[in-house]
Order: C-alpha cells, then structure tokens, then sequence
C-alpha cells in the first residue's frame, strides 16, 4: 500500500515538473545590456583606448578584465539563457570570444555578431545568439552618417539581423545611440533614428506583417520626442497595431523605473521595442508577452549615497568589481 503511494505521488511530482519545463519552453527571452566600456587590454593603435589599457588612466590590467568578463557572464546567466542578447559598447571580437567562453555561459555556446564601426573609442554594438533557437539568414552594419553635421562626427551603426527564432522570421535592430552631451547630439540621435526607420519601412513594404524588435540603449527616454514623434513607438498597446511600433517601457518610466542615474534623476534610455505585428493574437508563432527591467540585488548598489543604482564597474577611476552603469532589459515572447 505504501509503495503504491508513493509511486502515485512520484507520478504526480514528475507530471509537475514537466508541465512546468513544458510552461517554461514555450517562453522566448530577448535581452538587451549596455556592458559600459567592455574593453581588452590592448591597445589598438587607430582608436582611442588608451583609457582602458594597463598603462592608461584606469589601470585596466589583465585581472580587472577577466574579473570583467566574469561578471557580465555571471549577468547572463541570472537571466535564465536568452535566446538573443544585445550588448552595447563592445570593443572587438576578442571580447566577445572571451565572453562566450566564460564557465557561467559556456554550454549556451554562444554565437555572436559584431562589424568594426567608426566609433572614435572602438565601442561598438553586437549581438549573441543560442544557435539552437536563432538561425542568423542576414546580418549587417547600417550606416549613421554623421558627415552632415560635422565631417569628423562619427558614431555607432546600427547592428541589423534577420533569422528565424524558434521558427519565426523575426528582424532585429540593435542600437546605441549618440549621447546627450554637444548642442548638435539631438540632430545626432535623429539620425540613427531615420536609419532604423527607414529599414523598418522597407522591410513593412515587402513583408506588411514583418516581425520587428528595436533594441538598445537610445540616449533618448520612453516619452521623448524621438521615441514618440520619430519613432511612432507608442506606450498604449491597445493603440498598436500592424505595422506600428509597441514600447512597453513607457508605462514603467511613468512609474518612476529607469535603467540608469543621472545626477539623482532616473533615465530608462535602455528599451526593446516591438511591431504590433508581435501583439497580434494568432494561433501560430511569436507573441508579445511581457518586458521588465532586469535588476536582480546583486546588480544593485547598496553604498551610502548610491542605493538603488546599477552597481557600475568603476567610481572615478577606481575598480569597484561591479557590471555596469546601466540595468539591462529583457523581453519575453510566447511561442503559440
């Protein structure tokens, strides 16, 4: 009698368990992190470094980038596998071949994309991926021409991918957009605004129901001009449809949330932005299920004068073992 039971009650465990792994395989996560300054320590002779070499003004030595690799690893990990991540100001390949190699993420084995940019620094945006759920058909630079406003203004280009996720189509953008510093940066961001437009239009005049996710770190806030006049990225999803943009850090930046600090005032300048196509309740593929800050405690400061805040690499110029000034983004899809 007692084995029976407890064989009833093993069945019943294991049913559990599976029904919850089966819940949690229907789930997509997409993430985006701004690493801040996730250099090697060489210097490369046609980009301004030196900063972050052994010899420059943070003493960027080997131990502190190994400690560095670690920890955003160690962020990656915590989020449960994305299936995609996009990751801003990454200096080289190197970097991202030290990463993926990293023992938190290694068994994801990690694929990525990079292109050299014309950042002055060599920070450049770029993407990871887990080969057994995106399959890379297209990827590419877009261009920011900066030449009109200034003929040595130069900054990221945009990182442009199509594939198929979890066999879906969908086309993701990753940016990282010009800072707010200089009196002509809103003609800047403008710009990388225009480019991923003017992609995104493309592609709706070809594929109208074209699945499309905007990510990165837009220098730019939920309810800025940009975001909302340019971009058409509206934060009332019941107003989204087809072809138009959904942004569902709006609401949050309502609420106060932000992805990074700024003189004690909160930004949330880190979003990832999805195509009404993505809210559209079909039976098959791909579908908007929720976005969130990512802000576990570890990743939080708790120092006096600072609590709350992303837990950055460095104070001044002094090593602190943190991650980053910015908290990343995740976003999560449902696969019908």
């Amino acid at each position: 009698m007692l084995l029976n039971k407890l064989f009833f009650l093993f069945v019943i465990i294991t049913f559990v368990s599976l029904q919850g792994k089966a819940q949690k395989a229907d789930n997509v996560t997409i993430a985006f992190y701004n690493c801040e300054n996730f250099f090697d320590i060489v210097h490369n002779p046609v980009k301004e470094d030196e900063e972050f070499t052994p010899a420059g003004k943070y003493h960027y030595t080997q131990k502190i980038y190994e400690q560095k690799l670690h920890n955003i690893a160690t962020v990656i990990q915590s989020m449960n596998g994305p299936a995609i991540i996009g990751l801003a100001e990454i200096e080289n390949p190197t970097v991202l071949n030290d990463l993926v190699r990293q023992p938190e993420i290694a068994r994801s084995n990690y694929k990525y994309e990079w292109f050299n940019g014309p950042d002055p620094r060599g920070i450049n945006v770029a993407m990871l991926y887990d080969p057994k759920h995106f399959k890379v058909l297209v990827a590419e630079p877009l261009k920011v021409d900066l030449s009109y406003i200034a003929s040595n203004s130069h900054t990221r280009d945009v990182l442009y991918t199509c594939g198929v996720l979890d066999g879906d189509t969908v086309y993701v953008f990753v940016n990282h957009w010009p800072s707010n510093r200089g009196e002509d940066s809103p003609q800047k961001r403008l710009k990388a605004a225009e480019v991923n437009l003017a992609a995104v239009r493309a592609l709706n005049v070809k594929h109208p129901d074209a699945k499309v996710i905007i990510m990165g770190d837009f220098n730019d806030n939920p309810l800025g001009d940009l975001m909302n006049r340019v971009m058409g990225a509206n934060s009332i999803r019941s107003s989204v449809t087809g072809t138009h943009l959904y942004n569902p850090f709006g609401e949050k930046f309502i609420n106060g949330e932000g992805t990074e600090i700024y003189q004690h005032k909160w930004n949330l300048f880190d979003m990832i932005i999805v195509s009404g196509s993505l809210l559209e309740n079909k039976k098959h593929g791909l579908q908007y299920k929720d976005a969130k800050i990512f802000k576990p405690d570890f990743l939080i400061d708790h120092y006096k004068g600072h609590e709350g805040e992303p837990k950055r690499s460095f104070v001044g110029t002094h090593w602190i073992n943190g991650y980053s000034d910015h908290f990343p983004v995740i976003l999560y899809l449902s696969k019908n």
